[in-house]
Parts: C-alpha cells; sequence; structure tokens
C-alpha cells in the first residue's frame, strides 16, 4: 500500500529514494563491468551517465549529489596524500619534480598552440592550457586496491599531481585576477603570504597539534577518526582562504597526517573505508551525470574545439609520460601507470572552465569540450590503470621474497584488558600487509581446580573485545585459551600449537634482581625459540616518528638476524617512521650492508658508538618523546649474548621515550627454501585433480570439482555450491594472481578434502584481481578449524614456489598436474 500523498516522478526528489538508488548504484554497477574486465569504478561514473540529467534523468545532479560529490574529491586528494609512501617520495623527489614539470609544461604548451590555432586571445589561450595540464587521480582508488601505490613511479606520479595541480591553479588565479584588473602588486603580496601562512600551518602545526591528541585520545576511539575529519575539511577550507582550491589543502593535510597514520591500524582502515566505500563513489557519480553526448550535435565549432581539447589533453600527458620514462629509465607498465594516473580530468578542469567562462575567457564550446574531455578521460585513465597495474603487481609479486618479508604468524599473549589495545595496534603494524595469516590472541589462566571456569570466562570475554577491535581494523583475530599451571609453558604451548613466528607480549616495567623481566618473561625467552618482542608501551605507536635500533653486538652473526631486521624495517614502514641505528663498537657500514639486503626497503642510517654506556649516553641526548627505541637484545648463552643486556630494560625505562621494544632474535634454524620439495598435500587425493575445469563460471568450476567426490549426491553438491559462494561460511581467496583457493568448514565432514583443478580459459572469481588458472577447493570437519587453517598453509607454501605453479599450470594430463605437485 502506498503511504498518502506518495508520488513518483522523474528526476527523483525524494532524498531517502535518491540515497537508495546511489547505493545502488555503488553495489550492482562495478560488478556488472567488471565481468568484462573493466574497472569497477567506469560502472559507477557509467551508471551517473546514464542516470543523469543527460542520460535518462532519472537522478538530477543537484545539491546533494554536488556537495556529497565535491566532498568525495576532497576525500580522494587527502586519501593520495596519506597513502604515498614519504621514504620513496623523498627518494624519488627528482622524479616527482621531473614529472610535475613534464606533465604541466608539455600539455600547458599544447593547449596554449591549440587555443591560439581556435583563435583565442593570448589570456584565453594561457588558460586552456593551466586547463590540459590540470588532472585528478581519478584512478588512485584502482591503483590503491592493486597494491601498487608504493612504486616509485606511482609515487612520482602522485608527488607530480601536487606541483601540477597547483601550478595550473595559480594560472587560474593569476590570470582570472587580470581579467578583473586586480594583478597588481597587493595581489602578488596577498597570495603569497597567504600561502605561507597556510602551508606553515599544515606542515608544521597540524602534525604538533596531532601528536598532542593523539597521545590524549585512545586511537580506538571514534574521536580520532572525527579529528581526522576535522583536520581535513578544515584544512580544505582554509586553503580556500589563501587563494588555492580545497583539493590542494587536502593533499596537504594528507601529507602532514602521514605519518601519523599507521598503514594497517584501525585508524587507516575506517579513513579508507568511508571513502572507498561511500564518498569517493558519490564523487564518481556526480562526475558521470556532467557527461552529455549531445554536445556532439553542435555543430562544426563544437567539433573542432572537442577534436583540440581530447589531442592536445591526451598527448599532452602521454607525451609528458614518456620524457618521464625515458629521463628515469621507467619500464613499460610503470609508463603506462603514470599515464593512466595523471590522463583523467575531473573538477580542476572542470573549475578552471567555468571560472574561464565566467570572466569572458571561454565560450560556451569550450565549457562542452571539456564535459566531453572529461568523459573520455575518466574511462581511459582506469583502463590503463588496470592493464598496466596488473603487470606492475604481477613484478612486485615475481620478487623474491627474504624469510623476514614472507608472510608470518603473529602470536599476542594477553592478561590485562587495559593494554590490550595498545599491543594489538603493534600487532598490525608488524603484520605483514599482504598476509593471509590471522592474528592470534592467546589467554593462559591457571588450573586451580573450580575457580579455573570463571578465570576462563573472563580470559574469553578479554578475548572477545580483542577479536572486535581487530576486526574494526579489517583483520582476522583467532582467539585461543590455554588452561596451564605455568603462564609461559601455556605461551610456548600456544606458539607451536599455532605454528607463531613472532610472540609479541607486554610488559609493565617493573624487573626481578635475579633475572631480566620477572619470572614470567625470563622463562618464556628460556622456553621458546621464536622470535620474542618485548613491548613496554606508554603512548600510541601512531606517534611515533624515528626508530632509534640498538643491535647487541655479534647479533648480525645470529640465525634470526635477518628475521628481526625485516620486523624492524616492517615496523619502520608501517609508522612511516625513519630507522636510526646506533651500532655497538663494530663497523656501521658492515651493519648498514646487512640491512640492505634484507626486505622489505625503508630508509637506515647507521652510526658507531663505542660501548653500551656511550650507547646509552648518545641515547639521553638524541631521544625525544616521539621516539620508539628498538633494542635487538640476544637471550643468555647466545653469540651475541652480554651481561649488559640484564640491566638494559630498567635503564631505559627511565629515558624520555614512554615506549621501547626488546626484539629476541629466532633461535630456530633456517627455514627451508621456497623452492624445496613439497610433498602433496594428505588432503588432496589424486581423483580429486582435474586437468581441465570449465572457464569463466565460478559455480560451474567448483561444480565440477565437487563431482570428483559427489557424483552422484546432486543435493549435496547443490548445497556445498551455496555455501562456498553465497555465505559467510564460504570464502575464495586469491593466493596470487591467477591461484584461488575457495574453503568452507562443513558439519557433516569426517576429514579435511582438498581439490585441485586446471583451467585454460581461467575462472572469474568475485574480488579476485586476475582470472584464475589454477582452482583450489578445500572442505573441512565443522569441528576442526585447526586442520582447516593447517591444509591451508600449506597449500599457501605450495603456491608460493612460482615455477612449481608455472609447471602445474602448464601440464598437458592430471598425471603430469600430480608429477608437478610432487616433484
Amino acid at each position: 500500500m502506498v503511504a498518502p500523498g506518495f508520488s513518483l516522478t522523474l528526476p527523483v526528489t525524494n532524498p531517502v529514494l535518491i540515497f537508495a538508488l546511489a547505493m545502488v548504484v555503488f553495489l550492482v554497477a562495478p560488478l556488472i563491468v567488471e565481468r568484462y574486465r573493466v574497472p569497477g569504478m567506469v560502472g559507477i561514473i557509467i551508471a551517473g551517465a546514464v542516470l543523469g540529467p543527460h542520460g535518462l534523468f532519472v537522478l538530477e545532479r543537484g545539491q546533494t549529489i554536488v556537495l556529497l560529490g565535491t566532498v568525495g574529491l576532497i576525500y580522494l586528494m587527502f586519501l593520495a596524500g596519506v597513502e604515498i609512501d614519504l621514504h620513496g617520495f623523498k627518494r624519488y623527489r627528482w622524479r616527482s619534480l621531473g614529472f610535475g614539470s613534464l606533465t604541466f609544461a608539455v600539455p600547458m604548451l599544447l593547449g596554449w598552440g591549440a587555443g591560439r590555432v581556435l583563435g583565442f586571445e593570448p589570456r584565453s589561450a594561457l588558460l586552456l592550457g593551466a586547463m590540459l595540464a590540470s588532472h585528478t587521480l581519478v584512478a588512485y582508488p584502482l591503483a590503491l586496491s592493486m597494491g601498487i601505490v608504493r612504486n616509485g613511479a606511482v609515487t612520482a606520479a602522485v608527488g607530480g599531481t601536487m606541483i601540477t595541480d597547483t601550478a595550473a591553479l595559480l594560472v587560474l588565479a593569476v590570470v582570472s585576477s587580470a581579467t578583473r584588473g586586480a594583478l597588481d602588486t597587493a595581489f602578488w603580496i596577498r597570495l603569497s603570504g597567504s600561502l605561507t601562512v597556510f602551508v606553515v600551518l599544515v606542515t608544521v602545526g597540524l602534525p604538533r597539534l596531532t601528536r598532542w591528541y593523539f597521545r590524549r585520545e585512545a586511537t580506538g576511539t571514534a574521536a580520532t577518526f572525527l579529528y581526522v575529519m576535522t583536520a581535513l575539511f578544515a584544512g580544505a577550507f582554509l586553503a580556500e582562504v589563501a587563494g588555492v582550491e580545497a583539493i590542494i589543502g587536502a593533499f596537504l593535510v594528507g601529507l602532514a597526517l602521514n605519518r601519523l597514520i599507521p598503514r594497517n591500524g584501525l585508524l587507516s582502515n575506517r579513513i579508507h573505508f568511508v571513502g572507498e566505500a561511500f564518498l569517493i563513489p558519490f564523487f564518481l557519480l556526480s562526475i558521470g551525470m556532467l557527461v552529455d553526448v549531445r554536445v556532439f550535435l553542435s555543430g562544426g565549432r563544437a567539433w573542432e574545439v572537442l577534436v583540440a581539447l581530447i589531442v592536445a589533453g591526451v598527448l599532452g600527458k602521454w607525451l609528458a609520460a614518456e620524457g618521464t620514462r625515458l629521463l628515469f629509465r621507467l619500464t613499460r607498465a610503470e609508463a603506462g601507470a603514470v599515464f593512466g594516473l595523471s590522463v583523467s580530468r575531473a573538477s580542476a578542469a572542470l573549475a578552471i572552465a567555468l571560472i574561464g567562462h565566467e570572466v569572458g575567457l571561454f565560450d560556451e564550446f569550450v565549457e562542452n569540450g571539456v564535459v566531453v574531455l572529461m568523459a573520455v578521460t575518466v574511462f581511459l585513465g582506469p583502463w590503463l590503470v588496470e592493464r598496466h597495474g596488473r603487470a606492475l603487481a604481477r613484478a612486485e609479486e615475481q620478487q623474491p621474497l627474504a624469510g623476514a618479508e614472507a608472510p608470518a604468524r603473529i602470536l599476542v599473549p594477553m592478561s590485562n584488558p587495559r593494554t590490550a589495545p595498545a599491543l594489538l595496534d603493534l600487532a598490525l603494524v608488524l603484520r605483514e600487509t599482504r598476509s593471509p595469516e590471522p592474528l592470534f590472541a592467546l589467554t593462559v589462566v591457571p588450573d586451580e581446580g573450580e575457580t579455573a571456569e570463571a578465570y576462563v570466562a573472563n580470559a574469553e570475554q578479554m578475548l572477545s573485545k580483542a577479536v572486535a577491535y581487530a576486526a574494526g581494523a579489517g583483520v582476522q583475530i583467532q582467539a585461543i585459551t590455554r588452561v596451564d599451571q605455568n603462564f609461559a609453558s601455556g605461551i610456548v604451548r600456544g606458539a607451536v600449537e599455532t605454528r607463531t613466528a613472532t610472540i609479541l607480549i607486554g610488559w609493565d616495567g617493573r624487573t626481578s634482581r635475579q633475572r631480566v623481566f620477572g619470572s614470567v618473561l625470563d622463562q618464556l625467552l628460556d622456553q621458546s625459540q621464536q622470535q620474542v618482542i618485548v613491548a613496554k608501551l606508554g603512548h600510541p605507536v601512531s606517534t611515533t616518528s624515528r626508530i632509534v635500533a640498538l643491535p647487541a653486538t655479534g647479533s648480525d652473526h645470529h640465525t634470526g638476524f635477518a628475521e628481526a631486521v625485516g620486523t624492524l624495517k616492517r615496523l619502520t614502514n608501517g609508522l612511516r617512521a625513519s630507522l636510526h641505528v646506533l651500532v655497538i663498537d663494530q663497523d656501521e657500514g658492515g651493519y648498514l650492508r646487512a640491512f640492505e639486503q634484507v626486505k622489505p626497503d625503508a630508509p637506515v642510517r647507521a652510526e658507531r658508538v663505542t660501548s653500551w654506556t656511550s650507547a646509552l649516553g648518545t641515547l639521553r641526548q638524541m631521544l625525544k618523546p616521539e621516539d620508539l627505541v628498538v633494542v635487538v637484545s640476544a637471550r643468555r648463552g647466545t653469540v651475541s649474548w652480554d651481561p649488559y643486556l640484564s640491566r638494559l630494560p630498567a635503564r631505559l625505562a627511565k629515558l624520555v621515550p614512554e615506549s621501547f621494544l626488546l626484539l629476541y632474535p629466532s633461535e630456530r634454524d633456517e627455514l627451508p627454501p621456497l623452492h624445496a620439495e613439497i610433498e602433496l598435500p594428505a588432503a588432496l587425493a589424486r581423483h580429486r585433480v582435474v586437468h581441465a575445469l570449465p572457464g569463466r563460471s565460478a559455480h560451474g568450476a567448483l561444480d565440477a570439482l565437487l563431482a570428483r567426490e559427489f557424483q552422484d549426491d546432486h543435493g549435496r553438491r547443490r548445497d556445498i555450491l551455496r555455501l562456498l559462494l553465497h555465505s559467510d561460511r564460504g570464502a575464495a581467496i586469491e593466493l596470487t594472481p591467477g591461484v584461488v583457493i575457495a574453503h568452507a568448514r562443513l558439519d557433516s565432514l569426517d576429514e579435511p578434502r582438498l581439490f585441485l583443478g586446471r583451467s585454460p580459459e581461467g575462472v572469474q572469481f568475485a574480488g579476485c584481481s586476475a582470472a584464475a588458472r589454477l582452482v583450489f577447493l578445500l572442505l573441512s570437519p565443522m569441528e576442526e578449524p585447526a586442520a582447516h587453517l593447517a591444509t591451508l598453509a600449506e597449500v599457501a607454501r605450495l603456491v608460493a614456489d612460482k615455477p612449481r605453479v608455472a609447471a602445474i599450470v602448464g601440464a598437458p594430463s592430471e598425471e603430469a598436474m600430480v608429477r608437478a605437485l610432487v616433484r
């Protein structure tokens, strides 16, 4: 029954229905176009063109759409500033400067020439060149999802964007002021003065204010997100007050907060979720609504202007990308990604066109031509990034991983609910971004008869809060409770059962006269062989700007040294900090070379000190409240043990920083190389290997695999397929481009069963970057999660061997597939 007074007219004016239609577009449009290998964001732009005022006119580009679209663009530029790799930006600053100069100058000159050919006066031609020189990072979310934003060429493209857009918008300000007759000395003094004040406020004042706020506000609360949003939009508004566009202010705010938002943390997840799921799609929808194909019917002059804009705009950005490739020896894929990121025009170009029309420098043909140019380039940019970004992503995947960079499990023993969030924040930073492994949160409760049940209940309540906290950061966490008379042995047993590589545990700063920390931590170090990190956390790790590392003398000869260095560098990158190493009475150059040999890359400086006493003196002089000290220590009896290490934690507790870490390297033997012999997983019977899966459909491919085990039980196959494809209890994970594993746990199953299929055509799975040539399917009993995880880990290790995977994909028969598996 329809409510009284309700009527449905076009365009839709009901705000609830407008919002509902937008949500449908954001959900459905990407799914449709991704079936044809078109980036999902292009689907939203197409939907905006179809539903907008120049299409079916279902939606009007009214104040709501314009407001949310503007907010989305500002948010997009903010994300670009937050996600830019500042270490890489510093390393590739000449690339950024070179590309920024080329991508401004070349389109500027072509645009000016095109304007003169079209008969524009010099000021109009100059403004036309500035309009074509600007660009918007429309394809940046796509690069972000593909994991290529830390590539040096992509970093240079993002840095160059700030240069070219700032220059283009300054040209706009100067030309428009000249047209109004206000281009005098007072104008230049006012513009330079206001910009200087704004830049100082954002780059100097905002980071200090943010550190002060984060130290007083728990970083896991919604208040920190609201603080960041306040800083973002206040900064964008102040940029307009200073005389430049809001997008420049948003980018600078992102740069200013870059070091204070850890990559894998809870706050970072919230920022990305709001932008990628809500605000940026509104920007894409609003851009699509500007597309009007009817401008082609406007006559010969319209076509002349349109062709000139498209040729000069696209050619100028391509020449700039090619010039950057030749100048800095980029690969073809890198140059293509740079071209894709820089070719799209959006609101910056539109703003220049509208203001140029207002002051009488542009006619309606330029305004319409800019809209079509935007339509062409917002399709072209994401397509180019999709095409060339895959090559970049594959190249990074194929790089050999050092043992320290390979995904590893982290176990976090917990005993205090108040310190648990800080430990989890640190664990999220230490966790490898691409790792499929969950975090493991462990509590050990005393075995005290009837009271043990109450202890277990309290422990499970604390663990449930930890699970919810980590889920907010988009990370799976597995909670474990152990009942044991001895806390240390309970932790060690939990680490062995979960095959943990790193144990991260908190310390309250209290020491024992006989031992280093106290009974539990000292016993843990004695009984364990894994890498152990003891953390004394007194302030949010997100406020860290520099890590000062002190490796124990001779630690570079330790078997776990490479893993420890990888952990240090991962921590440095995760916190976006710098790494300063104090080397105790050894050659600092040797340590620098050792650090450089371990992935990932991070900026490292080294300084030699003569002794531990001298090191403490140096620390007293150099440390600031936002520093984090990390001691690469050693267990008693190892080659790098020094009696001074037993007294060091108590002395570090008296220094300026409120937080420091003691990192004890692993005592385990070296892990086998990735190309070592791998046996056929126990769950993979030979009859479950399928040589030729039907292509394209995930449903058809999985059904063909299940038929090997449930040939005559159609109902069972139908239920499992529904569980795998349409239920939260099933999932498909892309282990590497072209290799997918679908997995689920079932109620009525006696043992894990693993299937493997090869598809010559490739199978499309939702959310995967490439069609799957190899499809694994794992089914496990519901009551055996440990066996399920163990089999998943076996498959992950097998897939890590690239030559083996290539041999399986190229196998001519099922027997050859099995031989390739067990070779």
